[in-house]
């Protein structure tokens, strides 16, 4: 123990005296500290990992919120059409999912208090997820793609050809695409978005790609797409409210009485 004790005095002593043994002492000392800063540093990024991508997605929905496409273009922030935006997004949390059944439903943990109601479209990054179906105060549940009840207006995205994407029930990261005109020409790999006819998603939602397809008489009679969305694996989402939704349906409800 004493010779322990008299070798660190000395070495104390040679450090303290002689700048070639300081600096390298210090340098050593500055990689051995900075290794522990770095893997604590790493440490606290992964705990508030979540935090992060939450505060994310808050700016992602603000951003849709304040930028309407125009024309492909970006509205200036100052600009007087953003009183005419047609969209509003609201983000949430989905809190159960189901996936295995043949009417598969979500549950968001945002309701009628955050202004959620009937007939939103639900999205996020990588492509449509559902509609809102029915709201609590505090929840809503979503139909999901993946249920036999659904159908969503779509095209494709290099024709403009109108279809209808349809789940038949037997695969989740596979939806079918119908009511292809025959004249249409499809490739595998093909990108399906979402159409812009309905009144509860924009244009340009991604959905999916061609997989594969068959020609039959003269017509398609299957059409299956690759969803871009791995629905067995679902964090956060943004809700779609089609602000001028109502007026539509009324100017299309009054057409069709006529």
């Amino acid at each position: 123990m004493l010779f322990f004790v008299l070798q660190i005095i000395a070495l104390g002593f040679t450090i303290q005296h002689h700048s070639y043994h300081k600096s390298k002492f210090v340098n050593s000392s500055n990689a051995f500290t900075g290794g522990i800063y770095n893997r604590l540093n790493s440490i606290s990024e992964f705990v508030n990992l979540k935090e992060e991508n939450l505060r994310l997605i808050e700016e992602n929905v603000f951003l849709k919120n304040s930028i309407q496409p125009n024309n492909n273009k970006i509205t200036p922030l100052n600009d007087t059409t953003f009183s005419n935006k047609k969209y509003q997004y609201t983000f949430a949390k989905i809190i159960n999912n189901n996936y295995t059944k043949p009417n598969n439903f979500l549950t968001i943990n945002k309701g009628k208090n955050q202004g959620i109601q009937q007939d939103l479209g639900v999205i996020n990054s990588k492509g449509i997820i559902g509609v809102i179906k029915n709201t609590s105060n505090k929840y809503a549940s979503v139909l999901s793609i993946l249920n036999r009840s659904s159908k969503i207006n779509v095209k494709l995205k290099h024709d403009n050809h109108i279809g209808t994407i349809t789940w038949n029930s037997k695969n989740p990261n596979i939806v079918q695409l119908s009511d292809i005109p025959r004249q249409a020409v499809l490739k595998k790999g093909d990108t399906i978005i979402t159409g812009g006819k309905s009144a509860i998603f924009p244009e340009g939602i991604l959905v999916g790609t061609i997989n594969n397809f068959a020609f039959e008489n003269n017509q398609y009679t299957e059409i299956n797409v690759s969803l871009f969305n791995d629905m067995t694996s679902l964090g956060y989402v943004q809700i779609i409210k089609n602000l001028e939704r109502e007026e539509q349906l009324n100017l299309e409800q009054q057409t069709e009485n006529e």
